[in-house]
């Protein structure tokens, strides 16, 4: 179900990268990642390298790489030209990217393992464990393209017929009950979440949702580019339900009334600042409340039908929405609800369904949306479906493979550094008082650290992968994770429970849990190498790990205690000196160009940028306390003192080149700014990178205005 993927995507888990797979074009792929998303520390060894093929070359990725920058290039003026113009001129765009950093590289390699896992666990044998059996039949079946082709729109004909005996829109909740427990997420979203003033417990959660293109502003922006968007979305949306059958006169007309229904529910939603509140998405009210906003809609019929454990009270995240909801189901008939749901089952089957229906989605959002000129190889695709479906049974193999105990306990001795480190930074700051002060250390020193994979894997067991059905399987891993997600309303919060897979290249922090994690995927070169020295390390690695242990305090972070309810600790003066500070950040922010005339959203990057700064911050004053600690000198390496060397390895740890429709797309909806930014906007803030590089005060690099939080 959509909810519990929503809120991770927009605000619970606040990972280092933006999930390029699923922010980019989630629908050009057959399954979806989740809404889920650098990080890296220690490994035990280099990372495993894959098997060579014919087609994939493997990647030699190091640490900190000289051949990669620009040394024509003044560091004082343009750091990321410094540290990356080698490898942006060497790696343009690749074809089936709409973009390509130093994460993708690292993708790829891991792609690569779990392609090789994936093909052996695919072959027929006695010995398959049922792990190996599940995953190697979905990747199977999804890779058979000459049955998918053959079946056609058959296996999706089963739930159009659904849609089609609906008869009154009493018997709408039963629908899209179904319809919601197979993840087409029509009219809104349900699911569960922690309670925001109850950590310990799980509840039913409704909120916004319903919508095709990426978020609501899609629709009602009213510039050239956003109303070429939408001329191009309503053209896809006929050219599907003219794959489906209908003519084109009855298509063009049906992608209007699509149209219509979608510009409605996004007029009655947030924006994607506006739900940076805790605040704004915590509305826990009495079933009944809900019943009175949307009368028109069955509540208790529809939680029947998702088996959703009786609940007397559940949180409506956006009240208003679903007073709009309301004046939708008001005002459409049933044809006109009818055509909207089969529009939203097919834009979600459309990745497992045969090749005119992945061609004409990748077309919208993989070349139209995002500028990405050709569809992934399908072993790519398969090997992401598999991943997202069945994420643990395919990453315990993984860690097995590229990670081990001494990579954990590597990880966690450089978090423990930084979190010393915040702990100094917490103690020295003049503008915090005592009171304050000693809530945010209670804080960290509560802060859980997740690293590599989970102590307790996931049950797949009730999960029924059949092999030759793609869909089918599709299909039928929603089912599974949508009634495990529901299952869990009314019981205690499972600690132990990953919001990524093992394979992932990202890490996250969650303030419910008041935990950070990084999966094995992103603990190796390049963003921790064991080849390289401390300042390198500490650079990169150490630069993530103070990132995320930063978004325990930046201005989502900070609303929720120790245990992770979301409460109010801080003192009137506190948080007015923290708003001071974080509008510094705002402004600067909103001056960075993304492309063309779109400028990065401040107030929306606020918390990746509050991260950004204080975690280099943190990582650098952990590497000079290493230094003393460890009584022996850090030494010049390759023409740079270790200091430059750190930042450098920060600097090249974001190199990526993007396509300007893809830079679009994330300065309008995504919260991490475009990395250009998340280097020279965050090395200007920093006296240290100034004094490394004898940058002069009024430089670029060198404002004479900084701004700083932590």
């Amino acid at each position: 179900m959509k909810t519990a993927k929503l809120l991770i995507a927009l605000f619970i888990l606040t990972g280092i990268f933006f999930a390029q797979s699923a922010t980019q074009n989630p629908q050009q792929q057959p399954g979806k990642e989740p809404g889920k998303p650098k990080v890296v520390p220690p490994n035990k060894k280099p990372a495993q390298t894959p098997a060579k093929t014919k087609t994939e070359k493997v990647l030699e990725l190091k640490g900190l790489d000289p051949a990669l920058m620009d040394k024509s290039a003044d560091p004082c003026a343009d750091f990321y030209q410094y540290s990356c113009g080698g490898w942006l001129k060497q790696n343009p765009v690749p074809g089936d990217q709409s973009s390509y950093g130093r994460d993708t590289e690292l993708a790829e390699r891991n792609r690569l393992i779990l392609r090789n896992i994936l093909e052996k666990a695919s072959v027929i044998r006695a010995d398959r464990s049922p792990e190996e059996q599940k995953i190697g039949d979905f990747y199977s079946s999804c890779m058979d393209e000459a049955a998918i082709e053959r079946k056609g729109i058959a296996p999706l004909k089963p739930e159009l017929d659904h849609i089609a005996a609906l008869k009154s829109k009493d018997d709408l909740a039963d629908l899209l009950a179904h319809l919601h427990l197979i993840d087409a997420g029509a009219f809104f979203s349900f699911g569960s979440n922690q309670d925001f003033k109850d950590a310990t417990s799980v509840i039913a959660e409704a909120d916004q949702g319903g919508l095709g293109l990426p978020e609501r502003d899609y629709y009602t922006r009213t510039d050239a580019n956003s109303e070429k968007t939408r001329k191009e979305y309503v053209q896809h949306v006929a050219n599907m339900f003219k794959l489906l059958g209908d003519s084109p006169q009855a298509a063009a007309a049906n992608a209007k009334k699509v149209m219509e229904i979608e510009t409605a529910l996004a007029k009655a939603s947030l924006t994607v600042v506006q739900r940076r509140d805790p605040a704004s998405i915590y509305h826990k009210m009495p079933l009944n409340d809900l019943a009175g906003m949307a009368p028109a809609f069955n509540w208790n019929r529809y939680l029947r039908a998702t088996g959703t454990p009786e609940v007397q009270s559940l949180n409506v995240a956006v009240p208003d929405f679903f007073k709009g909801l309301q004046t939708v189901l008001q005002q459409q008939d049933i044809a006109s609800i009818k055509t909207y749901l089969r529009w939203q089952l097919v834009h979600d089957a459309a990745p497992m369904l045969s090749k005119p229906f992945v061609n004409e989605n990748f077309n919208f959002f993989g070349k139209k949306l995002n500028g990405q000129k050709e569809l992934r190889a399908r072993w790519k695709r398969c090997v992401q479906a598999t991943d997202h479906n069945l994420g643990e049974a395919l990453g315990k193999v993984y860690a097995e493979r590229a990670f081990g105990a001494e990579g954990k306990a590597r990880t966690l001795a450089m978090v423990k550094d930084i979190e010393s480190s915040m702990e100094r930074d917490i103690k020295q700051l003049t503008w915090m008082t005592d009171a304050t002060k000693q809530r945010a250390l209670e804080k960290l020193h509560a802060v859980a650290n997740k690293i590599g994979y989970p102590d307790k894997w996931r049950d797949y067991s009730a999960y029924k992968v059949v092999r030759g059905d793609a869909l089918g399987n599709q299909i039928r891993g929603s089912e599974f994770e949508s009634h495990r997600e529901i299952a869990k309303i009314g019981k205690p919060v499972d600690k132990l429970e990953w919001g990524m897979t093992p394979p992932t290249v990202n890490a996250y922090y969650n303030p419910q849990m008041n935990d950070i994690n990084f999966p094995a995927g992103i603990l190796q070169p390049p963003f921790y190498d064991q080849r390289m020295d401390d300042a390198v390390n500490y650079g990169d690695a150490g630069g993530v790990i103070g990132h995320e242990l930063t978004h325990a305090f930046d201005d989502e972070g900070r609303q929720f205690d120790p245990k992770g309810n979301l409460e109010d600790w801080w003192t009137p003066q506190d948080a007015k000196e923290f708003e001071e500070r974080t509008a510094c950040i705002v402004r600067e922010y909103d001056n960075f160009v993304a492309v063309d005339d779109v400028h990065v959203q401040g107030k929306l990057t606020l918390g990746e940028n509050v991260a950004d700064i204080g975690g280099l911050k943190l990582a650098f004053m952990a590497l000079m306390q290493r230094e003393e600690e460890s009584h022996e000198q850090l030494q010049p390496a390759d023409g740079f003192t270790p200091a430059q060397r750190f930042f450098i390895s920060y600097g090249q740890g974001w190199c990526e080149n993007d396509t300007p429709e893809s830079l679009r797309v994330l300065a309008q909806t995504n919260p991490h700014a475009p990395t250009k930014f998340r280097v020279n906007g965050v090395v200007q803030n920093l006296p240290e990178f100034q004094q490394a590089f004898s940058c002069k005060a009024g430089t670029p690099m060198a404002p004479e205005k900084r701004c700083e939080v932590w």
